[in-house]
């Protein structure tokens, strides 16, 4: 939790980064008068308004569980995540919006070379600040940092193609390139922006682990048969950078509760090794108890009104 907390630094660095840059944008938008500068210098706005929120997201999120959270706050970062990629989105809208209008009533660019030189040092420090945080994000698995960097980097990939465009224009005299290069660009952002929202709204609604952590669980388990137990009932889902493992253990009839509680000490210490940043809870039932198979599904099944699942049914997540 210790390195959770110190997530804001970066936050941070993103605030200053974005700054530094609208600034600089917006000289060289003063002295082009290129549409595609000032689409750039907007989307830099919005990375100064996500990046604050982020800050905010994270110094929530690092917070410990406490009663009325006792799964602690990790999910705010989902939240950070969705808004990104919409603000993202947006940033597209209204440079494509603008581009298009230039289309039709394209305009000569001045002072290119000051402009390029400006726009350069401009993306030179999104660029190493993007990479700095894509990879922090990565490190200590904060989607939060990971859709700030993502949102830089797409800021990066704007710029270049803002330099592009007004290279072009300073050696050929094509006008109608300026708007067309932030169209071109707005479209990337775009698909940037949704995969952001699609990554925080699987967040939220508890998607299961992916399938490599999946395959590491039940790996973990694998040799449970050796001990005469099994498991089923296996449910996972992730709150930020922490994992929330379930399933039930079942283990042999004859067992005392000794027994049963040091293997699933064992069990449940495995997975952990297994999944890192994982909370795992077990539930012990008798193996061969018919009450423990009616309980597979999230709503459990009242033996004395629905009908018990076969064996088979009962171990469909199961490999063993």
């Amino acid at each position: 939790m210790i390195e959770r907390q110190t997530l804001t630094r970066y936050a941070w660095l993103s605030i200053g980064t974005a700054a530094a840059t609208i600034c600089l944008k917006l000289s060289a938008w003063w002295l082009t008068g290129s549409i595609g500068m000032l689409a750039d210098a907007m989307e830099s706005l919005t990375n100064l308004v996500t990046a604050g929120m982020a800050l905010l997201v994270l110094t929530i999120a690092a917070r410990p569980a406490d009663e009325d959270h006792a799964y602690g706050h990790g999910k705010a970062e989902y939240f950070a995540g969705a808004l990104e990629g919409i603000l993202i989105m947006l940033a597209a809208a209204g440079i494509g919006w603008t581009a298009v209008q230039r289309l039709f009533t394209p305009q000569p660019l001045e002072q290119t070379v000051a402009g390029l030189l400006v726009a350069g040092v401009a993306t030179a420090i999104n660029g190493v600040v993007a990479f700095i945080l894509l990879r922090a994000g990565r490190r200590y698995d904060s989607l939060t940092l990971e859709a700030d960097g993502q949102h830089l980097l797409t800021d990066v990939w704007t710029s270049l193609g803002v330099v592009v465009g007004i290279g072009l224009v300073a050696l050929t005299g094509w006008y109608v390139l300026d708007p067309v290069i932030a169209l071109v660009v707005a479209l990337h952002i775009t698909v940037t922006g949704i995969r952001l929202v699609r990554r925080a709204v699987a967040g939220l609604m508890d998607t299961a682990l992916p399938a490599e952590e999946l395959t590491a669980i039940h790996n973990a388990l694998a040799n449970l048969n050796d001990h005469g137990c099994d498991y089923h009932a296996l449910r996972t889902r992730q709150s930020g950078a922490r994992r929330f493992i379930s399933f039930h253990l079942l283990v042999p009839d004859t067992w005392s509760i000794q027994q049963a509680h040091a293997m699933a000490e064992q069990v449940e210490a495995a997975v952990r090794a297994a999944v890192p940043n994982s909370t795992v809870f077990t539930h012990l039932e008798p193996r061969n108890d018919p009450t423990a198979l009616a309980d597979v599904t999230l709503d459990r099944h009242d033996p004395a009104t629905d009908a018990e699942p076969t064996l088979a049914e009962s171990h469909s997540s199961s490999p063993c």
